[in-house]
């Protein structure tokens, strides 16, 4: 039962560092073309964490499902 709760945290960790390297993505190339975006968010529901920079609102979201949106 151990092993099995490590390898699913292990798979969730995975899955969102992936999800956060696609979505950095989207990030990098809007922002090459000049783009404004207003906010960068990993998962969705209530803020966590958030901070302001410059012209974009980054944060952490509560749910972290961006994969299923």
């Amino acid at each position: 039962m151990f092993t099995f709760l490590i390898s699913a945290i292990k798979i969730i960790f995975l899955l969102g560092f992936l999800i956060f390297i696609h979505e950095l993505g989207h990030f990098l190339v809007a922002k090459l073309c000049k783009i404004k975006v207003n906010e960068f968010a990993i998962g969705f529901g209530p803020k966590i964490w958030s901070k302001q920079g410059k012209e974009t609102k980054y944060a952490i979201r509560a749910i972290p499902l961006r994969w299923i949106c």
